[in-house]
C-alpha cells in the first residue's frame, strides 16, 4: 500500500508538472503574440492572472494579508525563500522585479521574466549596480511599482539575512515610498512552515520544484505592510528598519 501511495503521489506530481509546463508555453505565446496589442495596464492584469493560475495548477493557495499599494511610484521589499517568490508576489500584486542578469538567458523563464517587465542587474559589477539604481529610480518616477529582495539570496524563511542597502537608494533618489512585505510557505492543513519550496544551499531548482509538486497543499502567505517614506534615514538605516518590519509581518499570525 505504501508503494502504491508513493506511486500515486509521483503520478500526481508529474500531472501537475505537465499542466504547469503547458501554462508556461501559453504564457510565452501570450507575450509573443498578444502583448504587443495590450496597454501596460492590460499586461499587468494578464501577468497577475497568469501567476495566480500557475499557483493553482501546482497546488499552491495564495493568502494575502494587508493591502498592496494601488499605484506607483513604490519600491516593494520582501524576504526571499524560493524561486516561487516572484510568482507569488506577481499573483498578489504585479510589479517590476530586479533580478540577476543570467535569468534573462534561461530557457522559457527568461522570456516570461522579460515579458513581465523585469529589470536585470549584473550583481558582481559595482558599476552595473549604480546603473540599476538609476534605472529603478527612473521606473518609479514613471509610476512603476518595483520589487527587490534585499537579502540578495534565499534563506529557509526562519531567519532573515542582512539586507543590502544599495538598491534602497533608488527609492531615496525617486522620492518614492517603500512598502515592506513578507512571504512564508505553510502546510495548508497544519499551518506549520513548509520547507518544500525552499531553494537554498545545495538545493537544485529541479529538486525544489519536485518537492513542491509532491507536497500536500501549500499555502503562500503574503503580508503587506504600510508604505513608508525615508523621513531623513539614509539607505543603511532604512534597510535595517525595513528588515525589522518584515520580520514582524512574517511573524504576525
Amino acid at each position: 500500500m505504501a508503494g502504491r501511495s508513493t506511486s500515486m503521489v509521483s503520478l500526481g506530481a508529474v500531472w501537475k508538472f505537465l499542466r504547469g509546463l503547458w501554462h508556461v508555453l501559453m504564457g510565452m505565446w501570450t507575450i509573443y503574440v498578444r502583448f504587443p496589442q495590450f496597454s501596460p495596464e492590460q499586461r499587468e492584469m494578464r501577468v497577475q492572472a497568469w501567476a495566480l493560475q500557475f499557483l493553482a495548477l501546482w497546488g499552491v493557495h495564495l493568502r494575502v494579508l494587508g493591502q498592496p499599494v494601488a499605484n506607483g511610484p513604490t519600491l516593494m521589499v520582501a524576504n526571499h525563500i524560493s524561486w516561487l517568490d516572484i510568482l507569488v508576489i506577481h499573483a498578489a500584486r504585479h510589479c517590476r522585479f530586479v533580478s540577476k542578469s543570467d535569468i534573462r538567458d534561461w530557457p522559457l523563464v527568461g522570456m516570461l521574466a522579460t515579458g513581465a517587465g523585469t529589470l536585470y542587474i549584473e550583481r558582481t559589477s559595482r558599476k552595473d549596480a549604480l546603473r540599476m539604481v538609476q534605472d529603478m529610480a527612473d521606473a518609479m518616477r514613471n509610476g512603476d511599482v518595483v520589487a527587490v529582495f534585499p537579502e540578495g539570496t534565499t534563506s529557509d524563511g526562519r531567519a532573515l539575512l542582512p539586507f543590502h542597502a544599495n538598491l534602497i537608494q533608488a527609492a531615496i533618489q525617486a522620492d518614492a515610498p517603500v512598502q515592506p512585505m513578507s512571504i512564508k510557505f505553510t502546510d495548508a492543513q497544519t499551518g506549520e512552515l513548509s520547507f518544500a519550496p525552499c531553494y537554498i544551499g545545495d538545493d537544485t531548482l529541479i529538486g525544489s520544484m519536485w518537492r513542491t509538486l509532491k507536497s500536500s497543499r501549500i499555502e503562500a502567505v503574503v503580508h503587506f505592510g504600510e508604505p513608508q517614506t525615508a523621513n531623513g534615514r539614509d539607505r543603511r538605516a532604512w534597510a535595517q528598519d525595513l528588515r525589522q518590519d518584515i520580520m514582524l509581518l512574517r511573524d504576525t499570525p
